[in-house]
């Protein structure tokens, strides 16, 4: 099953706020959050939240990484969830700390709000009008540990190639994995995006590594879930041949433009981003990762 909504996937596992880029909520007896979205949107995401658990509060948000489109919320949901812990990788703590990464994370954050208005369901009354809040990390996690809660255990799984602080997040008992950008992305027009920022080759051993996993729900990082263990395998080798295709489609236009880094991301932006005709992400935010990850496969270029 493709979910492709906001609301509930699985028992006490659910899409809150913003399918574009969600907030992943799981209600167990020690209720968690994964992601935190979009700033403009904090009060979907929080709306949300609490028509699933009422009283009760999340007691941990787990960032997989701190890019302005999965971390914007953090500092609104920690105002509206009192005592609620941020959880992410030691990575993510420095990058967080510096001025520019703010500044970056903020600017994004301003230039995302006319977009995510257009997205579907959105009432741009809805939105948040104030910027990005800077945050610190209440909990650093190293790869491979795990957090023990109640009966649940949140496996923690070093996932870099997207980034270098990305982490995925697996609950063995429900068989749930949250693998966000490093596990590729679906769009919404059906293709498949390679989601590599810094390492080609240590993006596609994460893939595979998740790929091992008997995951029954595995959740990308935009727009849609995968219900059933054959749907979600299915993702994987399709998501493995897109990144590797387009490894060889990169290296074809480096040849035919002799190596030009700029007029290679110019050619896949015309094949990608502007024939889609849904919203998407800002178009500075979009050259910003497709100009990294052709500039990286640049560097093997005729190794």
């Amino acid at each position: 099953m493709l979910f492709a909504e906001t609301g509930k996937v699985v028992e006490d596992f659910y899409v809150t706020g913003l399918r574009w880029s969600p907030v992943y909520l799981y209600a167990g007896a020690h209720p968690v959050l994964f992601e935190a979205g979009f700033a403009c949107a904090a009060k979907l995401y929080g709306e949300d939240i609490r028509s699933v658990l009422g009283q009760r509060r999340p007691e941990i948000l787990f960032l997989t990484h701190v890019h302005y489109d999965h971390c914007g919320a953090t500092g609104y949901l920690k105002d509206t969830f009192r005592g609620i812990r941020v959880a992410a990788s030691g990575h993510s703590a420095k990058i967080l700390a510096r001025p520019n990464a703010q500044r970056l994370i903020m600017n994004l954050s301003r230039l995302a709000v006319g977009l995510v208005a257009q997205a579907d369901r959105v009432d741009g009354e809805d939105l948040v009008d104030e910027p990005f809040r800077p945050f610190g990390i209440d909990i650093e996690l190293s790869g491979d540990s795990q957090i023990s809660l109640g009966d649940t255990t949140i496996q923690v799984i070093s996932t870099p190639g997207h980034t270098r602080d990305q982490l995925s997040y697996y609950i063995p008992e429900r068989k749930i994995l949250i693998g966000t950008e490093a596990t590729g992305c679906m769009d919404r027009t059906g293709a498949f995006i390679p989601e590599f920022l810094v390492d080609y080759d240590e993006y596609v051993a994460s893939l595979r590594r998740l790929a091992a996993l008997p995951s029954e729900v595995l959740c990308q990082g935009h727009h849609f879930v995968y219900v059933g263990r054959d749907e979600v395998q299915v993702f994987f080798d399709r998501s493995i041949k897109a990144a590797e295709d387009f490894r060889g489609r990169v290296m074809e236009l480096l040849d035919e433009h002799a190596g030009s880094v700029e007029q290679v991301v110019q050619h896949i932006k015309g094949e990608q981003y502007d024939k889609n005709p849904h919203v998407k992400q800002p178009e500075q935010a979009y050259l910003l990762n497709l100009r990294a990850r052709v500039t990286h496969l640049a560097g093997k270029w005729k190794k």
